[in-house]
């Protein structure tokens, strides 16, 4: 009987650091009203297919706040989601001016949305070229439409191993 020769194989774990709050007002009180921007922002969701809502705020270093939603299409994937969209306009209009923080919320036709939401792996790569472009840390605010709160301090806690333009 052969005995299987050991390869140099290791094993490695990623661990993720974030906070959890139970409610907005243990929030520092300019991330409670983003994440207030961004539950107002899903009343202007556009979501006819999929019945889920989201709404995003973006808070720039110079105190701006956009805000954004997702946006469905019956030739789907042409929709765009809310994080993605708020991004993109924050950038559209103040293009040299970093983003702080960007807070996102969900609601469902369907059933109760009491978790947070986070992004997608389309929206953690839009953020991670976002932070890049700044070249500091964006805070990550998530909550779904009620329920805890989980806070990240950059986009590095979310989407670990990060694609970045020094590969291209």
């Amino acid at each position: 009987m052969k005995v299987p020769k050991k390869n140099n194989m290791k094993k490695q774990q990623f661990i993720s650091d974030y906070v959890v709050y139970d409610d907005e007002k243990e929030l520092d009180p300019k991330d409670a009203e983003l994440l207030r921007q961004a539950h107002e922002a899903t009343q202007n969701s556009y979501a006819p297919y999929s019945k889920f809502h989201v709404g995003a705020a973006v808070r720039l270093a110079n105190g701006i706040v956009i805000r954004g939603n997702n946006i469905e299409n019956a030739a789907y994937p042409s929709g765009l989601c809310a994080e993605r969209v708020t991004l993109f306009a924050a950038q559209a209009q103040y293009p040299d001016v970093p983003v702080e923080a960007i807070a996102l919320t969900a609601q469902s036709e369907h059933s109760e949305v009491n978790e947070p939401i986070a992004p997608c792996g389309a929206c953690r790569q839009v953020m991670v070229e976002t932070e890049q472009r700044s070249g500091r840390p964006m805070r990550v605010i998530c909550q779904g439409h009620t329920g805890p709160i989980m806070v990240f301090d950059g986009i590095e806690t979310l989407m670990p191993f990060i694609f970045v333009d020094k590969y291209l």
